[in-house]
């Protein structure tokens, strides 16, 4: 890095920062891939052994039924070949009230897949409940194959051989939880698999793009994305916490195609939270991680939360463009639209460049102001200013609004840039150290001049360091 006439020199400058901060990629459409739905009664292990098939611990798992509950896909790979596994709540068809919606979310997963792997509890047997899902996909027209989970070791291998009664072919025996024979299984798959899927979305020339849907439970998340959908694609209860694993749903609005998530929702810090709770929560992460873009719902009926700040904070933390939905709408009255922006204006300080939307997604009020709301953020979550223009700016500010003095010298912005996108990230080569204060100061009148309507703006500062003087 060399000093050019009391500036920086931008292909030095460059260099420097292409080093630290690097340049996003784009994201490319990806081939659509034939689907694998795996289906069972609860409590059979087939979360487990979708972990075993995927070769890394994605589904939650906890050693009680009906942990999961929505069906939720997962990208898998074997043998050089990609498939996509659907994960599925218990399947009982005497089910009623919250189950009957898990059982309605595998039936639906079973009628949209390439091909149907059925798992059996081998250390119990073949149960009426088995022998029911057993008659509904002798009747399917695709590949069905039936694993018989839990064998452990080779004392229940004649077991297994009872299960030819069903009439779904020969049960491959497996222990998903210690990974015995799961690769002859796999080999299967593969061989049942069509080539491409029969359906699939159009191809999206840079692929959907990716929306997170977070809050706190039971605010709503898994009722918006049905609203979004048309379908009953995510179970909603009344019960807090329906939602388990992060739901993947292609949703078309707008003449576009999103791809959108429904996430956890997080009642305690990921440090606190145990067992079911915590491997929820490192998934929502994950699912915050992945997204681009994050629709934050609020309770606009309830008093903003430790809860909902702390979803803020990470979507943040994150640096992704955010939307935020302030839902359930349709409940608050004249007294509560009052108190509510007090609160917003106390609560919403990290985030007042967030748009906020009115939604109920029980009525359908507002919901597709969602689509021209993400896109503003995604297009300020993309948008790059010129070198050059940012300087003449950065300079003009300065001379009207110079740095606060600090250890009796005043420092001096020699150099800007605007180093990254996704989210955008500016570089100010400095004197001297810049107070907090004023880092805020440049931002907000960043934002006033160039816009950035819902993402967050990351501002680093880079002192020069003093060269030592020739003797």
């Amino acid at each position: 890095m060399t000093e050019l006439d009391g500036t920086w020199s931008s292909e030095s400058e460059w260099t420097v920062v292409d080093e630290e901060f690097g340049h996003p990629d784009g994201t490319g459409a990806e081939p659509p891939q034939p689907v694998l739905a795996v289906v069972g009664r609860p409590n059979v292990g087939k979360s487990t052994l979708v972990n075993r098939i995927l070769g890394r611990r994605e589904a939650v798992v906890q050693d009680k039924p009906g942990v999961t509950r929505d069906r939720v896909a997962y990208d898998a790979l074997w043998n050089g070949r990609r498939f996509t596994v659907v994960d599925t709540g218990g399947w009982d068809p005497k089910a009623d009230g919250l189950q009957a919606s898990v059982t309605a979310q595998a039936e639906l997963a079973m009628q949209t897949a390439d091909a149907v792997l059925l798992v059996i509890d081998a250390s119990v047997g073949a149960t009426t409940t088995d022998e029911a899902a057993a008659r509904v996909l002798r009747r399917s027209d695709k590949p069905v194959l039936l694993a018989a989970n839990k064998v452990d070791d080779d004392r229940l291998l004649a077991d297994v051989a009872s299960l030819w009664s069903l009439g779904l072919g020969e049960p491959y025996p497996v222990s998903a939880l210690h990974g015995r024979s799961s690769g002859d299984l796999l080999d299967a798959v593969l061989h049942a698999l069509p080539a491409t899927p029969r359906e699939s979305f159009g191809a999206v020339d840079r692929g959907p793009r990716r929306v997170a849907l977070v809050g706190k439970p039971n605010v709503g998340k898994s009722s918006l994305l049905n609203r979004l959908v048309g379908e009953e694609r995510a179970v909603v209860d009344a019960v807090a916490g329906t939602t388990v694993d992060p739901v993947d749903s292609l949703v078309e609005l707008d003449d576009e195609v999103w791809r959108f998530v429904d996430t956890a929702g997080l009642r305690k810090r990921v440090k606190t939270a145990s067992g079911m709770e915590y491997y929820a929560s490192l998934r929502t992460r994950a699912a915050i991680e992945a997204a681009e873009v994050a629709i934050v719902l609020l309770d606009a009926s309830e008093p903003i939360s430790e809860q909902d700040l702390r979803v803020l904070t990470m979507v943040v933390d994150a640096g992704r463009a955010c939307v935020l939905a302030l839902n359930k709408w349709d409940l608050v009255d004249e007294d509560r639209r009052h108190q509510l922006t007090r609160e917003l204006e106390r609560g919403l300080v990290r985030v007042p460049w967030a748009e906020r939307i009115n939604v109920s997604a029980r009525t359908g009020r507002s919901v597709r102001k969602l689509a021209p709301a993400l896109r503003t953020a995604l297009e300020s979550w993309d948008k790059r200013v010129p070198t050059g223009q940012l300087n003449s700016w950065l300079s003009d500010l300065i001379a009207a609004t110079p740095p606060p003095v600090r250890g009796g010298k005043q420092p001096k912005v020699l150099f800007a840039t605007q180093a990254q996108t996704r989210p955008p990230t500016l570089v100010l080569f400095t004197s001297g150290f810049l107070e907090a204060g004023y880092r805020r100061f440049l931002e907000r009148r960043f934002r006033e001049e160039f816009g950035f309507v819902g993402s967050p703006i990351r501002l680093s500062v880079r002192v020069r360091e003093k060269r030592p003087r020739k003797s």
